[in-house]
């Protein structure tokens, strides 16, 4: 069998970066089942909700109007979770580019010695049929929650703005 000699050392291989993010602990959150993955979004923007309570309170006109307290509160809490959904999309985007690509860009001992080495037409391959089959549909559905969540802050801070009106 013939043997294909990498110098890209082995927690830089794309392949190998997919298997440790898979490990990971809040950027495997998409692997989950789809409820489950809700489940610990709609968590993590709970766990947000009483910070985001404590701190509206601390304004006169808000202490006055429980509902207005209320509602900028959830929507300011959902922050949160656009930001975890955006750091899960921005290193599954990452891995999605290396395993797409033909080249693989490595540091052999720090940032000031950068290197290129060709995949082998093999690798190339798994490493496209990984990308487009198990990450491309991950990248997918965070986009689609990202739309979706920033939607509503920006409707319900339209709803804010109007209603002070």
């Amino acid at each position: 069998m013939n043997k294909i000699r990498c110098p890209v050392p082995l927690n830089q291989r794309p392949l190998n970066e997919y298997n440790s993010i898979k490990e990971s602990w809040i950027i495997s959150w998409p692997l989950l089942e789809r409820s489950t993955f809700y489940r610990k979004l709609t968590y993590s923007w709970l766990f947000i909700i009483p910070i985001s309570l404590t701190i509206s309170y601390g304004s006169n006109y808000l202490k006055n109007n429980i509902f207005e307290l209320t509602f900028i509160s959830f929507t300011t809490s959902l922050a949160f979770p656009v930001l975890l959904v955006i750091r899960q999309w921005l290193s599954w985007i990452y891995i999605y580019k290396r395993l797409n690509s033909e080249n693989i860009e490595y540091e052999e001992s720090g940032w000031y010695d950068g290197q290129t080495w060709e995949k082998p037409i093999e690798w190339r391959a798994k490493d496209k049929l990984i990308a487009l089959h198990q990450i491309k549909p991950i990248l997918n559905h965070l986009e689609v929650i990202i739309i979706l969540l920033i939607s509503i802050i920006i409707i319900s801070l339209l709803f804010i703005l109007l209603r002070m009106n």
